[in-house]
């Protein structure tokens, strides 16, 4: 048993450079642009009981720690014997270790003198695993059914002998078949790496050391969590937002949390939240503690205020989740899962709104909250063959920190997501035109700390029937909110054709067809701004508008900042203007949460307890039931208040029993409007 810190630090450390050199095997020999260049990819270690002890923090998806990988252990029951490797991406048999059919994981048991002494574990995003549209995922899909072929755990090979009948009947089903294989053998890499290097470690220390070592270090991660969460001052704290799914039909989708902090623990209560969707927004987190796409943004918060923390399961403990079975982010089985990001950052985001309100100098403002990846099939006009292939991860980006500006171009929860060079996407794509890449000026909330600029995105295609799919498209409706006096940053927008005589703002994507000579733009959001935009250097606001971060115009409005390309900052109108701007707000004190006019409307409208009324009348209802009576609450609801009614939520039962009254027709006519 290793007793000392030092000893921990020591084993810590070794696990964590086996896992880096294993996701970097992955990663230098994967096919697709998605891992190789976007890096949509996983490697961990993982403990016999299906707990992670060590998770790469340089390559691939960096937030791994949280991922349950008990049940797909379960799943396996005693067959495990040296040379198995096995395959999965079903989310409901794996208990949300899989949360879409497009992530694959490849996992293989280490022995040691025939002991069991960990798992190396690996998973890929694949462009497309069949389904209904090319990728395999759009937003509209309702049922799991439609996102591609589904493989519950088994064995891809048995004692080291390839199961091809199966690797045949997986491939054929979809549409990059010789790339899945590819990047699978990557996984393959990734595992063998990964077995060298922990035989290599039992043979230095032995198996009871190790099996040891790999308990401790994770009790040692959660140690140093716990601590850290003891500093934020116990209490109770609220915070919601919503998923804007109005381009498959939805509406606003409420999250809803409530957040308490006792005794070195976080419990995090979301009842309130709205139903699952016949949409492929639902997210299987199976209720689980600590689960790898809920607690991303706390995790981060942890790593920052210990930065030499541990990186395993153990810092996820004492992150105590309840989430209503039925609910977008706990549904029942069978629902499509494809678009679950877009519930997992929105999760993250109320997660932080509501921790932030304990410390609140330790979070940034709201970041761009779009974690979208825009992809592109198109037919080989000479092959007559489908390529499918990443055109860029669509993500906005972060918000204003309390000592330092926003990141342009992409966020704190996805740095991981890489851009795709333009080159590598033309030469493999040669039917698309990149017309621009750049980053979106004006699009950070102004602050002290400037929100993070977004970015846009431009391409043209020469080929018909060339399909576009982009899931987690978010905050077209709500911006990213400001924090402590910082503005909102912006929404973000989709325009076909913008430079012609009929360009056409067509919102989020679900499912796109584009014809040749077709152009395509895109802008992602900026994140939301920290503190008084006046506090803001107005040297600093100048060297923004020099690198076209910031317009004249928005220094002279919102940063009260004047000067000209030609002459450069008037520093003493400058003045002049910013003491204007101080004086006519007096009195006025600044907003720990600026949400901007559109969502403000919204609560005015819409109150907390109105929303809570409708979730708790509607949560014990069967699920096809709750779906229906939910969505028709909000349409009647919505309705009568459009037309000057006063809502009260005690009026909810009434609503509800009026609209029964009317029968299926009358819920079906409410759902609709």
């Amino acid at each position: 048993m290793i007793e000392d810190k030092i000893g921990l630090e020591i084993l810590s450390n070794r696990f964590q450079a086996i896992v880096d050199e294993m996701a970097q095997a992955l990663f230098r020999t994967a096919h697709t642009v998605f891992i190789k260049e976007t890096q949509d990819y996983g490697a961990v270690l993982v403990s016999p009981g299906g707990e992670v002890f060590a998770a790469s923090r340089r390559y691939g998806v960096l937030m791994m720690v949280g991922m349950p990988m008990d049940d797909a252990v379960k799943a396996m029951g005693d067959d495990v014997r040296e040379g198995d490797i096995f395959m999965t991406n079903d989310p409901e048999a794996t208990g949300g270790m899989c949360t879409h059919l497009n992530d694959v994981f490849l996992w293989k048991p280490i022995f040691h003198d025939g002991k069991l002494i960990c798992y190396a574990w690996t998973f890929v995003h694949m462009s497309d695993v069949g389904g209904r549209v090319s990728g395999s995922i759009a937003p509209s899909s309702y049922e799991i059914y439609q996102e591609g072929i589904r493989v519950p755990p088994q064995k891809l090979f048995r004692e080291g002998v390839l199961d091809e009948t199966f690797l045949k009947m997986f491939l054929v089903n979809t549409r990059t078949g010789e790339q899945n294989w590819g990047d699978m053998k990557a996984c393959i890499a990734g595992l063998t790496t990964a077995e060298r290097r922990v035989k290599e470690l039992l043979g230095r220390f032995g198996a009871e050391k190790i099996s040891q070592g790999i308990v401790d270090v994770m009790d040692y991660a959660e140690t140093q969590a716990r601590r850290v969460i003891s500093t934020v001052p116990d209490g109770v704290y609220r915070f919601s937002d919503f998923i804007e799914a109005d381009m498959v039909g939805q509406g606003l989708l409420r999250v809803n949390l409530t957040l308490t902090i006792s005794g070195g623990e976080m419990h995090m209560d979301f009842t309130g939240t709205a139903p699952q969707v016949r949409a492929a927004l639902n997210l299987p987190s199976f209720s689980k503690t600590g689960h790898w796409m809920l607690i991303t943004g706390v995790v981060n918060w942890l790593c920052t205020r210990e930065p030499n923390i541990a990186y395993n399961a153990g810092l996820v403990r004492p992150m105590k989740i309840h989430i209503p079975k039925g609910t977008i982010i706990n549904p029942e089985p069978g629902a499509a899962y494809g678009g679950r990001y877009s519930t997992s950052h929105k999760v993250c985001d109320v997660i932080i709104g509501a921790l932030s309100q304990a410390v609140p100098d330790q979070l940034p403002a709201t970041d761009s909250g779009q974690g979208s990846i825009l992809l592109v099939s198109v037919p080989d006009m000479a092959t007559g063959e489908t390529r499918v292939s990443v055109i860029q991860p669509l993500v906005g980006g972060s918000g204003g920190r309390p000592v330092d500006d926003g990141v342009d171009g992409t966020m704190v929860i996805l740095n991981f997501l890489k851009n795709v060079p333009t080159e590598l996407l033309e030469h493999e794509m040669p039917n698309l035109l990149i017309r621009r890449y750049a980053l979106r000026e004006d699009s950070g909330g102004a602050g002290r700390y400037r929100g993070g600029t977004g970015s846009i995105v431009e391409f043209e295609t020469n080929v018909p029937f060339t399909t576009i799919t982009a899931r987690n498209m978010e905050r077209y409706l709500f911006p990213p909110a400001g924090r402590k006096g910082g503005t909102p940053g912006t929404t973000g927008y989709t325009i076909l054709n913008p430079d012609s005589d009929s360009p056409v703002d067509i919102g989020k994507i679900d499912i796109l067809e584009m014809d040749a000579g077709d152009v395509l733009r895109l802008g992602t959001q900026g994140g939301g701004g920290y503190g008084d935009p006046l506090e803001r250097p107005a040297a600093t606001v100048w060297e923004d508008v020099l690198d076209e971060y910031v317009s004249i115009e928005t220094a002279r409005e919102k940063y009260g900042v004047i000067g000209t390309l030609e002459s450069g900052l008037d520093a003493a109108a400058t003045e002049t203007l910013r003491r204007e701007m101080r004086d006519a707000r007096r009195g006025a004190p600044l907003k720990e949460f600026d949400f901007g006019p559109v969502r403000e409307a919204y609560h005015a409208k819409w109150p907390a307890a109105l929303h809570d009324a409708i979730s708790a009348i509607t949560q014990d209802m069967p699920r096809v039931q709750r779906q229906t009576s939910y969505r028709a609450l909000y349409a009647e609801i919505g309705r009568r208040l459009d037309a000057g009614e006063s809502i009260r939520p005690g009026d909810v039962p009434d609503v509800l029993a009026a609209l029964q009254t009317n029968g299926r027709r009358g819920m079906r006519a409410a759902s609709a409007r």
